[in-house]
């Protein structure tokens, strides 16, 4: 399959999982949510890219129908370890998001050491994939799955770093 079959499908994920932002101008920090649940664009952004995900990947992968057929079961098992460390990297951006303005040094280092947790867990996830993936794929279709998958989670990744707010260091940081 050609690699100008994956650009197509690219564009078409980005214009489907970017809600505002340009290249050339950050966007502006979003109206802070002070519930307790994720904002509903991150929520529609997640659903969006979960949705849209296989599809994108059935496109790219150009797989044989004998691929196919053993490749989708493992795929979904694959993705139903990844979805709740997603969920829970959902919910660390909404705790940020909803305790940016008055984060205490603690609460900072706290989000950061959680989101380095899921971070590890999706590579450890990710990891012990590869080898169940080249089991029933070649080498060369199991690379291009994970470059794939590498650059929807680039897609998603540039979306909230358009809209999570920065921590101000000259804020003053709530008390203990």
């Amino acid at each position: 399959m050609s690699n100008t079959r994956v650009l197509p499908a690219l564009a078409i994920a980005l214009v489907v999982f970017s809600t505002t932002a340009s290249a050339a101008e950050p966007a502006p920090a979003p109206a802070v949510d002070s519930g307790d649940h994720v904002p509903e664009s991150l929520s529609a952004l997640l659903g969006t890219i979960r949705s849209n995900r296989k599809e994108l990947l059935a496109i790219n992968l150009g797989l044989t129908p004998e691929q196919a057929e053993k490749f989708w079961p493992l795929y979904d098992q694959y993705q139903q370890k990844l979805n709740p460390i997603g969920d829970r990297q959902a919910a660390i951006v909404q705790d940020y998001i909803t305790n940016y303005r008055g984060l205490s040094n603690d609460k900072a280092i706290k989000i950061v050491e959680d989101y380095l947790e899921v971070d590890a867990d999706r590579t450890e996830v990710r990891q012990k994939y590869v080898d169940k993936f080249a089991k029933i794929l070649p080498g060369r279709t199991v690379a291009r799955f994970y470059q794939i998958e590498n650059k929807m989670d680039a897609v998603l990744r540039y979306d909230l770093a358009a809209t999570i707010p920065v921590v101000d260091p000259a804020a003053a940081p709530a008390p203990h």
